[in-house]
Order: C-alpha cells, then structure tokens, then sequence
C-alpha cells in the first residue's frame, strides 16, 4: 500500500477523534454553565473585595491583590487550559453586602475575598473547595491594658453586621455569660475607625485581616479564637460543570505553588500554615 493514503488515512482518523473529543467537551458542559458562557466569551468574570488584606484588596497600582486574588488568578489560568481558550480577567468590585447577590444575579462568576462557608450560604450560592481557614478574634488597642475577652465585660466591641463573625461574638459572649454592648458597623473600615477613635474597646473580625488592617503597633491581638471560618470561592448555585473545573484548579495549585502564594502574603509576619490550613492543602490536592 502506498505510504501517502496511508497518512491520509491517519490525518483523517485524528481528524475524527479530534472531533469527538471536542464534542465529548462540550456534552460535559451544560449549556446553561458559566463554564460554557466562559468558553464562548472567553472572559471570565471575578468579584473581589477592597477591604480584605491580605486577602482581597487594591494595592498601590489601584490593581486586585491578595492571596486569594492570586489564587483565582491561577484557577483562571487553568480554566485556559481545561478549556483550551484564551481567558481574560473581568474584575468586579464587590462589598460585604453585595458579595454574594453578584454571584447569583450574574454580575460575577466568582468571589474571591475571604469569605466563609455556611450551610446558610449555601442555600443561596454553591462554593469550591476550601482555600484557607481563618478564626474569629477580637483587636483592641496597645495602651487599653486589655488582655484577654473576660476583660471585655461591660465594655463596647464593634463587628460587621451579617457577618459570621457577629454569629460568633454572640455565642462566645453568651458561652462565657459577658456582658458587652455590641456595636455593629457597616465595614472593616468602619470597624477599624470606631477602635481607633475609642468609640468601641475591641474589633471583633478575622485573625489575618485584623493583622492586616492593623497597620501599626497601636493594637493588639487577644488569644483566644472565636471560631473556625473555612474560606472557599463563592460559586452559582448547582452548576457542577464550574465547579469541578474550579476545584480542579485548586487541585493543582495545592500540590505546586500554594505554598508560595502563603509565605508571599503572610511569611512577612512570620506566619506558618496552621495543621487546619495545611490539611485544606493537602485535602484539596485532589487527584485527577
């Protein structure tokens, strides 16, 4: 047989497997997924916060960064690959309020701040794999003498309002049977003012935001963690397609750079992964 049909006869056949496999893609993809909405658009769209550092912010360029910011920037990268597109970022600017109704009304793919899974939540909006695990603790000024949380009886604390944070301010306060006048502000801004300007004796919110918002060796850190506050990616809800292609990114970036991506946003402060963080790693490193 002469060599020349015969590689036409195998560029056909490529051709042909080629062609399935695209269509097996796109089977894999219901056609009301953000994944396929992705893959037409080529643009992927991501919600981030500006008052989340380390976690979310705008830095000096008045660009998105933070941990989470370069994660979802890696899951992009990914979501170029699985889909064998070029994906461009379309940043979105969220609030505390408005975080997740951007993901469900359509504004956003995604939310990438430092926000926490609750089965409350979830009746709203579906979330990736988990990213980082945080705690509830309590700021308070260098010079107020203040220690620990018994020291907080009758005295002010500030939390954002709808957060889990207040959910867990309350239960720690009626745990411990404190009474303390808690005070509900809109941001961490707020929260940050309120406690510098002696309004409130204590700023209640996330270990590593409070450390990042702290700017300076005016406040201090109580001990004691209040809770335990998994962060994931904010998903719409029920679409499994996005969501696999999402934790597959995730799954890759925990067995390669995560580690990295840590010591770049926390290594400064002389932060280590805690064994709760190090088993999101690890956990989340899912296999293929």
């Amino acid at each position: 047989m002469n060599v020349r049909p015969r590689r036409t006869m195998l560029r056909s056949a490529m051709a042909a497997l080629a062609l399935l496999a695209a269509n097996d893609i796109a089977l894999a993809q219901p056609s009301d997924s953000r994944l396929k909405r992705i893959q037409d658009t080529k643009t992927v769209k991501i919600a981030y916060r500006s008052d989340s550092k380390p976690f979310s912010f705008l830095n000096e360029q008045g660009e998105p960064a933070g941990y989470t910011v370069d994660v979802c920037k890696l899951v992009a990268s990914s979501l170029q690959q699985q889909l064998n597109v070029q994906v461009a970022i379309a940043w979105v600017p969220v609030t505390t309020k408005d975080r997740f109704s951007a993901i469900s009304g359509g504004a956003a793919d995604m939310e990438c701040g430092s926000s926490t899974v609750t089965l409350g939540r979830m009746q709203e909006l579906d979330f990736s794999s988990f990213t980082f695990v945080e705690n509830t603790a309590l700021a308070v000024k260098a010079s107020s003498g203040i220690r620990a949380l018994n020291e907080l009886e009758g005295r002010k604390i500030a939390v954002i309002a709808g957060t889990t944070n207040e959910a867990a301010l309350a239960r720690e306060l009626q745990r411990r049977h404190l009474s303390a006048t808690v005070v509900r502000v809109v941001n961490r801004e707020e929260g940050m003012a309120v406690l510098d300007e002696g309004k409130v004796d204590a700023f209640a919110s996330d270990r590593f935001l409070l450390l990042g918002s702290r700017g300076d060796a005016k406040l201090t850190m109580l001990p004691e963690d209040l809770s335990v506050e998994p962060y994931a990616i904010a998903l719409p809800r029920g679409d499994w397609a996005f969501r696999l292609a999402v934790n597959k990114a995730l799954a890759q970036i925990f067995r390669s750079e995560i580690l990295d991506i840590f010591t770049k946003w926390f290594g400064s402060a002389g932060a280590r992964p805690s064994l709760l963080i190090g088993a999101v790693y690890v956990l989340g490193a899912l296999p293929d």
